[in-house]
């Protein structure tokens, strides 16, 4: 009997394939005592084993794709599997306890977990009690039957069925054999939703209980256009979703007919269609997609990926690649923005409360500059090879926005001084996510070079209602007119000083808010990839005029959400 779900649609696209549970399996046991203790070795040996043969697996697949430094933390783990001292003393713990290998490997494991965490003054062996808390996962893992997921080791077609997905976890998804993915919590805006549009994996997020409904290898259909799934559907149920593949497959057809035309309405007015991209091996997809630029360069992600501080090099060499490759397209490239629920392993961040209204982004780097001085001199020496743009998150007041300027005028003056080369008129502009920002516009575009609108935070901050709180999501309301008067105030200031406004939340692709932001007169729209053709194909079919008038009327007619999708079908027909 199928089960049928609804889920918020995060992802274009539709699949069939068999679920591959990313969920934690319970380890628990019980222990046992009076056991034949060559027996335990013997399986303590087996599951060492085959620990070690994963790993080796892993291993060589983190060289493939992230490279040689990247799979070395595996080394680590390999080491911990062989480590004749350790091996030695569960063995002993089971021959004189006489107890389960289950319980010998806890408790040695713990012990040396215990021994390494009091050293609190030794990174390293900080190090080595989390590689041994791992690898004691694995083979805790094998001795009780049960399969512990990692989306790097798999090898066939499937749909990934998980609590929620981490960026990490996101970023390891091998679109060759992952199809979809389908999460219990999430909206639109949460980060594996965002990836997912960027690596074009259909999605299906917030479905509440997938999860709980499904086991590994179950039949899984996803249609991430409009957040259905089925769990173990009928043959007619898969006929019917493949036909619904099929018609997607023939729009997406026509939408790449438009890859390498203007973006302009159908009264002829050109409005800028970038792209969002986390990596360089997105630049690919943002040129595939018609992409007339990069409006927002996650940076994050060359720290997120990294196993300590990424060098100046390291960065210049990322920074330089997206440049040359976008071919002299401009390049909004944002700053570092940690914190929140993006964390760095080598990073203490203090534990907070509300740690998206805490020590992040711009905040951290006006803190530890250093950290900040080494991206600036990286994007500053890059700036050479195409046409950057340089952004500042989180900023909610002028003090900072002048603070982190300095700091970049600094690191250019000792550049220059040094005889390195740096780009004249590199434009330098701050997200506008803050509402003390947004309300203060005016003041900003006096000395800002431009604004990019980041809705997804803007939205929350502004309703007071976080974005993954399923419990207030109904709160999330993009067409609220609150939220569309903040929206232009904030580009009707950029344009009283001669400046340019874009937006790079998730609203600049969202099909319902696009009419209202052409009307509105915003300059620049940056989205995942994948949405650009479709929200090209959009804007062909608006006249200025007639959007103007309906931006308008939102902004000082409606009172709700409601009126104001109302009012957009009114005009341009559902």
């Amino acid at each position: 009997m199928s089960k049928v779900l609804k889920g918020i649609g995060a992802s274009d696209g539709v699949a069939v394939a068999k679920a591959y549970m990313l969920v934690q399996p319970d380890l628990s046991f019980e222990k046992v005592t009076g056991v034949d203790a060559t027996e335990q070795i013997n399986r303590l040996h087996a599951a060492l084993e085959k620990s070690q043969e994963e790993l080796q697996i892993i291993r060589n697949k983190a060289a493939e794709s992230l490279g040689e430094e990247e799979a070395q933390v595996f080394d680590a783990h390999l080491m911990v599997l062989a480590d004749p001292e350790m091996i030695s003393a569960i063995e002993a713990n089971i021959t004189d306890n006489s107890v389960n290998a289950e319980s010998a490997l806890k408790e040695v494991t713990d012990m040396f977990i215990s021994m390494f965490e009091a050293m609190v003054d030794n990174a390293y062996m900080q190090e080595r009690a989390a590689d041994i808390r791992d690898v004691t996962k694995r083979v805790m893992a094998h001795l009780l039957g049960v399969k512990l997921p990692n989306p790097a080791m798999i090898n066939e077609e499937v749909i990934v069925i998980a609590h929620d997905l981490t960026p990490s976890d996101t970023a390891q998804l091998d679109r060759k054999y992952v199809k979809a993915f389908v999460t219990d919590i999430g909206g639109r805006t949460s980060h594996s939703a965002i990836m997912a549009r960027s690596l074009e994996i259909p999605a299906v997020v917030g479905s509440q209980e997938i999860t709980s409904l499904t086991k590994d290898g179950d039949m899984i259909a996803v249609n991430g256009i409009e957040g259905d799934v089925i769990v173990d559907p009928t043959e007619e149920e898969k006929a019917d979703f493949a036909k619904k593949g099929e018609a997607y497959a023939a729009q997406k057809a026509e939408w790449e007919l438009l890859k390498n035309a203007q973006t302009v309405t159908a009264d002829g007015k050109h409005f800028e269609l970038a792209a969002n991209i986390g990596t360089p091996k997105d630049v690919a997809g943002v040129l595939n997609n018609g992409g007339e630029a990069i409006g927002l360069y996650r940076t994050e992600f060359l720290y997120m990926d990294s196993n300590d501080f990424p060098t100046e090099e390291e960065q210049f060499e990322g920074y330089k690649a997206v440049l040359e490759g976008m071919n002299g397209k401009p390049v909004v490239v944002r700053t570092m923005d940690i914190g929140g629920d993006k964390e760095l392993p080598y990073l203490e961040l203090p534990h907070e409360m509300n740690p998206f209204l805490g020590y992040r982004a711009i905040r951290v780097c006006l803190d530890q500059d250093q950290m900040f001085r080494t991206q600036l001199r990286a994007l500053l020496r890059a700036s050479v090879y195409g046409q950057l743009r340089i952004m500042f998150p989180m900023i909610a007041t002028l003090q900072e926005f002048r603070a982190a300027k300095a700091i970049l005028e600094e690191e250019r003056a000792k550049l220059i001084a040094e005889g390195v080369e740096v780009a004249e008129g590199i434009q330098v502009g701050i997200m506008i996510e803050i509402p003390a920002a947004a309300v203060l516009a005016d003041q900003f575009a006096k000395e800002v070079d431009f604004f990019s609108i980041g809705t997804n935070d803007l939205i929350q901050y502004t309703m007071a209602a976080d974005r993954m709180n399923e419990r207030v999501s109904y709160l999330y309301q993009p067409y609220n007119p609150s939220i569309l008067r903040l929206i232009k105030h904030v580009i009707d200031s950029a344009h009283a000083e001669g400046k340019w406004a874009g937006m790079c939340g998730e609203m600049a692709g969202d099909q319902t808010a696009v009419p209202l932001l052409v009307g509105l007169g915003l300059d620049e729209f940056s989205m995942s990839a994948t949405s650009i053709l479709k929200t090209r194909s959009l804007m062909k079919r608006l006249d200025t005029t007639k959007m103007q008038e309906l931006a308008q009327r939102a902004v000082s007619e409606c009172t709700t959400m409601d009126e104001v999708v109302a009012l957009v079908n009114e005009y341009v027909g559902e």
